[in-house]
């Protein structure tokens, strides 16, 4: 879903997941976690000001670094990111909630963006990216199927 703020466009996302919402909350902020659904290994520091190192390949030479810009152990994670791997700056705002009849509920928001050619291009293809994602975090927490086995990074 794209919402409009005050602050511009917001990618929006939401996802019920058949798991615990603390093994969901897990994926996103441990080591292990990321590393079962999104990049191949990670590093992180988890609180507010600590950063997490993707590595994109097994030796880990290949790496993006993000700063945590809030933690909450409750269910919230805020990661810095940068759209489209460009210099538009757009956090992810990850919220898990747990559901006691289906499980847990992630909420994924990123932005803003704003109303012209370039961030509304940017703002597209993290939809995309973000949504598969997402989709592969829920088949491996659901199913223990890692779709990246089939898509590789």
């Amino acid at each position: 879903m794209i919402r409009e703020e005050e602050d511009g466009l917001w990618n929006i996302l939401t996802e019920t997941i058949a798991s615990h919402h603390e093994d969901v909350f897990e994926s996103l902020c441990t080591a292990g976690g990321l590393r079962s659904w999104f990049s191949m290994d990670a590093k992180i520091e988890l609180r507010q000001g600590g950063n997490i190192v993707f590595c994109w390949d097994k030796n880990c030479t290949k790496t993006s670094t993000i700063a945590i810009l809030d933690y909450d152990a409750g269910g919230k994670i805020v990661w810095d990111w940068f759209a489209d791997h460009t210099t538009k700056h757009a956090p992810v705002y990850w919220k898990v909630k747990p559901n006691r009849e289906k499980g847990a509920v992630v909420t994924m928001r990123q932005g803003p963006f704003h109303d012209e050619r370039d961030s509304l291009i940017s703002m597209a293809t993290e939809a995309a990216f973000w949504q598969w994602h997402i989709c592969n975090m829920r088949s491996v927490l659901e199913s223990r199927h890692d779709m990246r086995l089939h898509r590789p990074l």
